[in-house]
């Protein structure tokens, strides 16, 4: 990430400035001319969005909260007023912006900053010429002025970045990024932020028998990989580890069950779990979290090449059980389930996987929430809504009842890989949790995780879906005691 995020505590009359204010009155730290003010008055009045005001010398941009919603509400409606001006405030070519506030509602400069940086991501390693459409340049420098709590403006930089570190990961074609690069990257970023990495090669997952991973790579030339992040601080406040796992597919063809129409245009995205797992460890060893947290990532692609795994193969698992293929587009559940066996090796607190594992929780919400599901207990669930709401990547949460393990069963295998389209986000979920005995919770990016177009500042380009979810709620079980 190429901004730096800082505070100051001056304005200068030559400095362009955000200024964000809860109703038509200009503070007092903002110069601006008699006809200048009359104008903004004016415009706010009128209840617009924001106003530009050119001084030649410098830009004034008012921004108008709407104090009516609710808190959080209103922190979203700012990150996306951010994403709207993005292109002016490209246009006007700033070396530095300075982001201010009349104080009237918390968090409302952190909100719009979140935004405007995450909506100017682009993913530009490829390209050989700048975009017709985008002339101009972005600030290098933000400056926000009045915040005073310097570890804020840390966890915002530090989070920023590791979204940007996620969607570039997300984004890289899958000529480039197979398994082993992936691995590679992500020995990479703990190497950057201070979590160790150790990557299990083929011959080692041969040996543990994981016969999940094993089955899905069946049909590639590239050999599986497995991941283990780690951030173990002497100062951690839990002594029974979290537990993440990230679905890494790098590339989804569906296998044998091959994709069809569209529905493989984008699946290089289909490991946006393992990019959120290696960015939540990312923020967490950055920012010394004292937490200790463990992230597992499973990584292949689903080919149909080769000796490729077909309908009516018997999986034996790392945990011993097997599995009836009936759908080998059902893959990412296979390798999430052989890391969910291995968790419980270290005896786990809570075991989380993330995935774009499902059509059913696209269809079933859209890019609007994450389906969350699972047997943790309902702190979890809680703490998981309220940071939801926070960095407003919401949750819905799905009925988990043992019903549904009705639909996974098998004529000739301990279960089924797939419960068919009926209940598929709810069923795959439950497949997923007769892997494990410890506290479990699943949340599926599904529609979240891969957008067809820009979403504000969720961009298409791999928005990175979940990592800032995770990186809050992990926090909040630090601060308010809720994990021990």
């Amino acid at each position: 990430m190429k901004i730096q995020i800082k505070t100051v505590n001056e304005i200068s009359p030559s400095q362009s400035v955000v200024c964000i204010v809860g109703k038509d009155e200009i503070p007092p730290f903002i110069s601006l001319t008699k006809i200048e003010k009359g104008y903004v008055l004016r415009k706010l009045r009128e209840k617009v969005d924001y106003v530009h005001v050119n001084s030649y010398d410098r830009s004034t941009y008012f921004v108008l909260a709407n104090g009516k919603l609710p808190a959080f509400r209103m922190l979203e409606e700012l990150r996306k007023n951010a994403a709207t001006m993005k292109k002016l405030i490209k246009s006007n070519s700033h070396k530095e912006l300075v982001i201010a506030s009349d104080g009237m509602y918390n968090g409302a400069v952190e909100a719009f900053t979140e935004g405007l940086i995450l909506s100017i991501y682009s993913f530009d390693k490829y390209r050989t010429k700048e975009k017709d459409d985008e002339k101009g340049a972005f600030p290098g420098k933000v400056l926000l002025y009045g915040i005073n709590e310097k570890s804020k403006v840390e966890w915002l930089n530090i989070l920023c970045e590791a979204v940007y570190k996620a969607r570039d990961l997300i984004n890289e074609p899958p000529a480039y990024l197979n398994a082993s690069v992936l691995a590679r990257e992500i020995r990479k970023m703990g190497d950057a932020a201070g979590f160790s990495v150790e990557v299990l090669n083929k011959g080692k997952i041969e040996s543990l028998k994981m016969g999940g991973i094993l089955a899905v790579n069946r049909g590639s030339i590239d050999p599986p990989v497995f991941c283990i992040l780690e951030w173990n601080p002497h100062e951690k406040v839990n002594e029974k580890p979290i537990v993440l796992i990230g679905k890494g597919i790098i590339y989804d063809t569906g296998g044998l069950n091959i994709k069809v129409n569209d529905y493989m245009s984008q699946m290089k995205a289909d490991m946006a779990g393992a990019a959120a797992v290696a960015g939540v460890l990312y923020v967490l060893a950055k920012c010394r979290i004292p937490l200790h947290v463990i992230g597992l990532v499973p990584a292949t692609d689903n080919r149909p090449g080769g000796n490729a795994y077909v309908q009516g193969d018997v999986i034996t698992m790392f945990n011993k059980s097997t599995v009836e293929v009936v759908n080998t587009d059902a893959e990412g559940r296979l390798i999430l389930a052989d890391a969910i066996s291995y968790a419980g090796k270290y005896k786990p607190g809570l075991i989380i996987s993330i995935a774009t594992l499902t059509g059913s929780a696209a269809m079933t919400f859209s890019n609007k929430a994450i389906a969350l599901m699972g047997n943790a207990e309902e702190k979890f669930f809680t703490k998981l809504e309220e940071a939801g709401n926070e960095v407003y990547e919401r949750v819905a949460r799905l009925p988990f009842w043992d019903d549904y393990r009705e639909l996974l069963k098998s004529d000739i295998a301990d279960i089924k890989n797939s419960g068919g389209r009926e209940a598929g986000a709810i069923t795959a979920g439950k497949f997923l949790e007769t892997f494990t005995e410890f506290p479990f919770l699943h949340l599926d990016i599904a529609g979240t995780g891969i957008l067809k177009k820009d979403d504000y500042y969720r961009t298409k380009e791999g928005p990175g879906s979940g990592l800032r979810l995770l990186a809050v709620f992990l926090k909040k079980l630090v601060e308010e005691n809720i994990i021990k």
